[in-house]
C-alpha cells in the first residue's frame, strides 16, 4: 500500500495483526507491506482512546476556563493539538496515558495548518475554530486536506462569531462573547464545534442534526454534563437544549 495513512490507529491495527500471526511492515510510514498468511490465530488488543474525542474535550476545557484531564490517551499521539493549545496560552501536563489542559485567563490567537499525521489533524480544525472565536485577536486556519470543510462557519457567525473564508483559509477575529442560536450540524466535527460554542454562548443554543455528531461521539451530552455543562438531548417538541 503506497501513500498509506500514517495515523496511530494504523500502527495499532498493524500491531494487532502481527500479534495474531499476520505480517505487516511499515505501518506508520507512507508505504505498508503486507505478506499473506494461510491463517492467523486468536489474540487480544487494547483499543487506543479516540484522539479526536479526547482533543474535543480538552478544547472544551480551554474554552470554558476550566481544567480537563483526558485519560487513556497517549500524549505523543496528540502532539500537534497539544502544541497549539500551549501556543494559545493553555497549561498542558502530560503523563504516561493522560493529558491535562488548564485554560488561561485569556486565549491567545494562533495559526493552524492542517496536515496528514503527525501534522495538525483536519478533524480538529473545526472544534479549534470554535475555541478561537473567543480568543484575543485574529487567528488563521488553513485547511489543506478537505476542500469544503466549512459548514461550521456560517453557523458560528450566527452565534456572533466573526469568521470569514478566503479560499482554503479561515480568518477568525476573536470576540468577547457568543450568543445562543439555533444552528445545524453540517458534518460530524462541525456539530462538535457548535456544541462547544454553545457552552460559552449567552442564552440557549439548539444544535440540530445531531445524528452526525453521534457518528463520532458516544453520548457527547452525557460526557459534557459530567464536566459541568448544562446540556441535554431533546426531541423537537421538548424544551430547548442549553
Amino acid at each position: 500500500i503506497q501513500n498509506a495513512a500514517m495515523e496511530p490507529e494504523i500502527v495499532a491495527l498493524a500491531d494487532f495483526l502481527n500479534k495474531i500471526g499476520g505480517s505487516v511492515d511499515g505501518a506508520g510510514t507512507s508505504t505498508v507491506t503486507i505478506t499473506g498468511r494461510k491463517a492467523v490465530q486468536g489474540g487480544e488488543m487494547y483499543i487506543p482512546a479516540d484522539r479526536m474525542q479526547a482533543g474535543t474535550y480538552l478544547v472544551a476545557g480551554a474554552m470554558t476556563g476550566g481544567t480537563i484531564k483526558a485519560t487513556g490517551v497517549i500524549p505523543s499521539d496528540q502532539t500537534a493539538v497539544l502544541s497549539k493549545l500551549r501556543e494559545a496560552g493553555c497549561e498542558v501536563e502530560e503523563g504516561f496515558d493522560w493529558v491535562r489542559v488548564s485554560a488561561p485567563k485569556e486565549l491567545q490567537p494562533i495559526n493552524i495548518r492542517t496536515m496528514p499525521h503527525p501534522g495538525f489533524p483536519t478533524d480538529m480544525q473545526q472544534p479549534m475554530c470554535a475555541m478561537l472565536t473567543i480568543a484575543a485577536g485574529t487567528s488563521i486556519i488553513e485547511e489543506t486536506i478537505y476542500e469544503s470543510r466549512t459548514g461550521h462557519i456560517n453557523e458560528l457567525n450566527r452565534m456572533g462569531a466573526k469568521i470569514r473564508q478566503e479560499g482554503k483559509t479561515t480568518v477568525i477575529q476573536g470576540t468577547e462573547r457568543l450568543r445562543g442560536a439555533t444552528v445545524v450540524s453540517s458534518d460530524l466535527r462541525a456539530g462538535a464545534a457548535l456544541c462547544l460554542a454553545g457552552l460559552v454562548a449567552e442564552g440557549e443554543t439548539v444544535v440540530k442534526n445531531i445524528k452526525l455528531i453521534d457518528r463520532g461521539y458516544e453520548g457527547i451530552e452525557d460526557t459534557l454534563t459530567q464536566l459541568g455543562a448544562k446540556i441535554e438531548r431533546v426531541t423537537e417538541d421538548a424544551p430547548k437544549v442549553f
